[in-house]
């Protein structure tokens, strides 16, 4: 377990289907906003295709000096270079994932109680997704795990947080305030009109 690793930004970019434009596309309006930290999560397209849109977002991230996630493939991180990989709670085991892609690169657990969240912390995860914070979002989730259940786990473990599930630039900054330290915002930022204005507002508020 890394207790050294610290989010860039407040702002957990992550990139998937919502958006209108390809993966690169999107990926890189979001990086030339100001976007610090991005996750590439494409659930149902070809391996050859997620590989390749890897690869090529890897190396924006790197020239905007950007920390690179790629969603469930632990073997397409290690093929992009990128800095790590994110698991689900259905993926690839925390122990298995540290095996293959190493000491060096990060791995972040999705989690949704207090145990899962323990759990990832004490086999080594670097980071944890928690959520779905509030109703609604990219996967149209019925209820939320509420604020006071992200103050419950950030008062159980140590590691950074990512909220995930629901969250809008409006309730962002109430987010960070019980514990988060960083939130990922899918649909209002990707189904924005003008994304690159949402992911600018969104850092200032963050910011501010």
């Amino acid at each position: 377990m890394s207790l050294s690793f610290r989010f860039p930004s407040h702002f957990y970019a992550i990139v998937d289907s919502a958006s209108l434009l390809t993966p690169f596309g999107t990926a890189q309006l979001l990086l030339d906003s100001g976007a610090r930290v991005l996750q590439l999560r494409l659930k149902s397209v070809p391996t050859r295709e997620f590989a390749d849109a890897a690869q090529s977002i890897a190396a924006l991230c790197r020239r905007s000096g950007a920390t690179f996630i790629v969603n469930d493939r632990a073997d397409l991180a290690i093929l992009s270079a990128a800095d790590g990989v994110h698991l689900g709670q259905d993926d690839l085991p925390l122990e298995a994932g540290r095996r293959l892609i190493g000491p060096a690169r990060l791995i972040g657990i999705s989690t949704h109680s207090i145990v899962q969240a323990q759990e990832a912390e004490a086999n080594g995860a670097d980071y944890i997704g928690f959520g779905p914070i509030f109703a609604g979002g990219t996967k149209q989730n019925q209820t939320g795990q509420g604020l006071d259940a992200l103050r419950r786990v950030r008062a159980a473990v140590r590691i950074p947080i990512v909220a995930i599930g629901g969250i809008m630039e409006a309730t962002a900054c109430e987010v960070i305030e019980a514990g988060a330290d960083a939130v990922a915002i899918i649909s209002d930022v990707l189904k924005s009109p003008d994304i690159g204005a949402k992911v600018r507002s969104l850092l200032k508020t963050l910011d501010e």
